[in-house]
Formats: structure tokens, C-alpha cells, sequence
């Protein structure tokens, strides 16, 4: 006799392995990339590649500058495609069952998507930006070295700077996605409510926040050498939208 609720679980945990070996095989995707860059003699420095976005991060951010990110990110095409497509995916795999199916069923998951991300970003990178006084920012690392670099990235939603440059514990990282985690239980379907779902939400956004800055780190790497081997036609055209330049170090 089979228990449906069991069943489910378990394809729960066999999608939950999808997701995460999906993640390791990115994450070896960018250590083979970097290798190879390393190989290759006469690559320009990182330093000389990011210089004027280091630069600008040199400067302290104000509470005005803080909402400004929080504006881009709201307006962003980048937040709307990547909401469509978290939508399209837990239709796919079936995730909060009880919206249903259909573009009823797609468009409640979109809304739910929605809310997570732009209430992570008013909670995380506004509020409690402003009033820790932490800068939101991702800083590139200037160490050399696959794992270095790597271990950097991946310690900084425990370690961040203050609005002073010094290196303090990230709280507006840790606090918002605990923050945020806990408000979803007031539009999340009945099923994904309570503390022990609350704590599995946490886990799951500091985990995705670390391997966001894994791709940060090494993305200008990795297109610089996708680059290398893509025609001049589509350089030509990522050249003319505005921000490309500057959107590969942030």
C-alpha cells in the first residue's frame, strides 16, 4: 500500500539532489574555466579587467545610494526574467501543488517568486543596510588562486564591509534571509508554512546567496573567455548595451 504523502516527499528530496548537483556542476564549470584562464599566457589581470568598477567601490554608499540599487533591482529585466523562470520551474516540478495548474497556477507561483524576490531586497539590501550600516555591495576579491578566490566568495554572506570599509559580520545578510524566510509564511500555500519549513527556506537562500557570489566572483573570467571564441558580431552588439562593461564586475 503506498502513502501519497510519503511519495511525495520523496520526490521532493529527488528534485531537491537535482538542484544541488546542478549547482556542483556549475561550480566545477567555473573551476575548470578559471584553470584555464590561468593556463593561458599573456591574459590581462584581473585588476587592469575591473579596474574602474574597483574603483567606484572604493567609495562608501549612502542611505540614498542603497534605495537607488533597491530601485535597479526592482526595475530590473534581469529580476522579471529570472521570476518568470523560477515560476515556469516549480510548475514544472510540481512545487506548491495547491496553486494549481495552468496560467492561473503559473501566475500565483509568479507572484509568490515575485514577493520573495523584492522582499529580500527591501529587507536586505534597504533596511537593514541602512540601519547596520553595511554595504550591500559584492567586493571582488583580490587574492590569486582558484581556491582563495573561491573561499572568499563563498565567506562573504558571513563577512561583508561596513559603510567605513572594514570587514564586520554580514547581519543584514544573515537577518534578512531570516526576515525574509519568516514573511513568506503569510502568503506561502498552508503545506510550506511553520518553523521547520521557515529554517529549510534560510538554509537554502544563505546556500544560493554563496553560490551567487561563486558566480560574481569568477564570472568576468569565465566571460572573457566565452568572449574570446564568440563572433564579432555579437561582440559588436554586447558592446552597445549600456552598463555591459560595468555589469561584469558587480
Amino acid at each position: 500500500m503506498e502513502f501519497p504523502g510519503i511519495r511525495n516527499k520523496s520526490q521532493r528530496a529527488m528534485k531537491i539532489g537535482v538542484i544541488k548537483s546542478s549547482y556542483m556542476v556549475a561550480v566545477v564549470f567555473i573551476a575548470l574555466s578559471c584553470a584555464a584562464l590561468q593556463k593561458q599566457p599573456g591574459s590581462t589581470s584581473r585588476k587592469q579587467l575591473c579596474k574602474p568598477e574597483r574603483q567606484e567601490q572604493s567609495f562608501p554608499w549612502s542611505t540614498k545610494d542603497k534605495f537607488h540599487l533597491l530601485l535597479n533591482k526592482t526595475y530590473s529585466p534581469y529580476t522579471v526574467a529570472g521570476t518568470a523562470f523560477n515560476a515556469t520551474w516549480a510548475q514544472m516540478t510540481g512545487q506548491w501543488y495547491q496553486y494549481g495548474g495552468g496560467m492561473q497556477g503559473w501566475g500565483k507561483r509568479f507572484g509568490a517568486t515575485l514577493a520573495d524576490t523584492e522582499g529580500r531586497a527591501l529587507i536586505q539590501s534597504f533596511a537593514l543596510s541602512s540601519v547596520l550600516r553595511q554595504d550591500p555591495r559584492y567586493f571582488h576579491s583580490f587574492k590569486k588562486g582558484l581556491i582563495p578566490r573561491a573561499w572568499y566568495a563563498g565567506t562573504r554572506v558571513l563577512v561583508t564591509r561596513n559603510d567605513q570599509g572594514q570587514s564586520t559580520l554580514n547581519t543584514s545578510e544573515l537577518l534578512g534571509a531570516l526576515f525574509a524566510s519568516s514573511l513568506e509564511n503569510a502568503y506561502y500555500p498552508s503545506s510550506d508554512r511553520g518553523f521547520n519549513q521557515t529554517m529549510t527556506r534560510y538554509i537554502g537562500a544563505i546556500g544560493s546567496d554563496a553560490t551567487t557570489n561563486l558566480l560574481r566572483e569568477f564570472w568576468p573570467d569565465i566571460r572573457r573567455i566565452l568572449r574570446r571564441h564568440s563572433p564579432e558580431r555579437i561582440k559588436q552588439i554586447e558592446d552597445r548595451i549600456p552598463g555591459a562593461s560595468k555589469a561584469v564586475c558587480r
